[in-house]
Parts: structure tokens; C-alpha cells; sequence
């Protein structure tokens, strides 16, 4: 099921205020420029792909998203350059079309059990074409995010349409071992706590050693790993796991 906040129309149009201005989209740009065939899977509202066009990206583009709420805001923004796909990796069948795979916004943590996990990675293999490139990321476990998601660290925001709105973050489970589910609630309300519109989420927290083996079944080698958007090494108290994987 899609989360409240991808599918209703009204929550999908702040998407883009509230995530604006992302490190991890600059990060995976130039790869996105230097594959001539990119699948953006879980593409929300098309970000990363509108940046590549902007850019002068000349070939293929392809945004796959289940939230049909997100795509109409990716195709109001660019409707033709960029081919909008609704559905998931379940849904639709690529063979070796695509250089570059791409999942940003820490969508891969919405893998929550093993058997999607190893659905989606064989999924994304398949679509690539020898040696093309699944670059992904997921929040460490290590670093322990979920301890920051509290109502005391509410975010105030100038809407689309120029109202003032909070953000507010609340986790209600949260993991005892690596690969734990953490859940939480995501509220958006007015300036004074008025119309309160929440969407309940689950998460799942894989750090690299519990990663590795899911890649190596489904025949990706993994060719980088990175702890942050700087491009730092990955370690211990790294606050992502950003990977690069290569179909072997």
C-alpha cells in the first residue's frame, strides 16, 4: 500500500517544497548524465530526471513510481521528454534496457521483508544491460535516525501556495538488531496546529553486512560504497550507506 502521503494529490504537491534542495540527487546526477538509458525507480515526483533533462541529458529518461498522485505532479512539469511509468518493479518487465538504476529518498528502505527485497534486486538486474550500474542508498542503521524523528524538532515551511505549514516526524517502533523495522508518523498541520493531515510509514534498516549477501544472490557486485553525499568513505558512524552495484 502506498503511504497517504505519495497517493493523496493534495500531500504529494508539498513533496517537492519539503524536499527541496536534496544532496543525494546532486550526488547521483552525474551518473544519471553519463548513462544514455536510466531507470529511476521509486522516481516520487520526478526530481533527479527533470534535473537530468534540465542538464542536456539527450537520452533515454524512465520514472517508475506507484503513487499515481506523485506522477501526475512529474508529468504537470514535463509531460513528454521523460517517459512516467505508474506501477512497481512487480508490474513491469525490463530486459536489459536500462545503463544506470537509480533509487533515491531512501526508498529502498521500503523494502520491508526479504522476499521483496530479493523480488525488487532480481527485478532491477534484469533491467539492466551487462555491466550497468544500481546506485542506491540506506540510512546506517549505526547512525540511528529514527532517535531524531520527535515532535520537538518540528519544521516550519512556506507551502506551494504561500501558506505557512509544520512538519512534524514521530517514530513509534523502532529496531533492537540490524534489519529492524522502524514506523513512524509523518504530520504536516497549519501555523497553528490546524487541519493535521498524517501519514503512517515503515521503514527498514539494513546495515552493509546484512546488505551484501541480497546483492551477491541477485548477481549485483558491489563497485562503491560511500558514508555520505561528500563522498566520504563508508564507516562505522556513517550516517548513510550509499551503494553502487555493478550487474555481474
Amino acid at each position: 500500500m502506498v503511504d497517504r502521503f505519495f497517493s493523496e494529490p493534495e500531500l504529494a504537491e508539498l513533496y517537492g517544497t519539503l524536499s527541496a534542495d536534496r544532496d543525494d540527487l546532486r550526488f547521483y546526477l552525474p551518473m544519471v548524465l553519463s548513462a544514455r538509458s536510466v531507470l529511476d525507480v521509486g522516481c516520487g515526483t520526478g526530481e533527479l530526471l527533470h534535473m537530468a533533462w534540465e542538464s542536456g541529458h539527450t537520452g533515454r529518461l524512465c520514472g517508475l513510481d506507484p503513487a499515481g498522485a506523485m506522477l501526475a505532479q512529474a508529468r504537470r512539469r514535463r509531460p513528454h521528454d521523460v517517459e512516467w511509468v505508474l506501477g512497481d518493479l512487480h508490474d513491469h518487465v525490463w530486459d536489459g534496457e536500462f545503463e544506470l538504476a537509480v533509487m533515491t529518498g531512501h526508498a529502498f528502505q521500503v523494502l520491508l521483508s526479504d522476499a521483496e527485497l530479493r523480488s525488487a534486486l532480481a527485478a532491477v538486474r534484469a533491467s539492466l544491460v551487462p555491466g550497468g550500474r544500481f546506485a542506491f542508498e540506506t540510512r546506517h542503521p549505526a547512525a540511528r535516525a529514527w532517535e531524531r524523528w520527535i515532535p520537538e524538532y518540528e519544521v516550519e515551511f512556506t507551502g506551494p501556495h504561500g501558506d505557512v505549514l509544520r512538519s512534524r516526524y514521530e517514530t513509534e517502533a523502532a529496531p533492537q538488531t540490524d534489519g529492524g523495522l522502524v514506523t513512524f508518523t509523518h504530520t504536516v498541520t497549519g501555523p497553528g496546529g490546524e487541519r493535521p493531515r498524517t501519514s503512517r510509514s515503515t521503514l527498514r534498516f539494513l546495515g552493509a553486512q546484512e546488505l551484501s549477501p541480497f546483492l551477491a544472490e541477485a548477481g549485483l557486485t558491489v563497485a562503491e560504497q560511500y558514508g555520505d553525499w561528500d563522498g566520504t568513505p563508508l564507516a562505522g558512524d556513517s550516517p548513510e550507506i550509499i551503494t553502487v552495484a555493478v550487474r555481474s
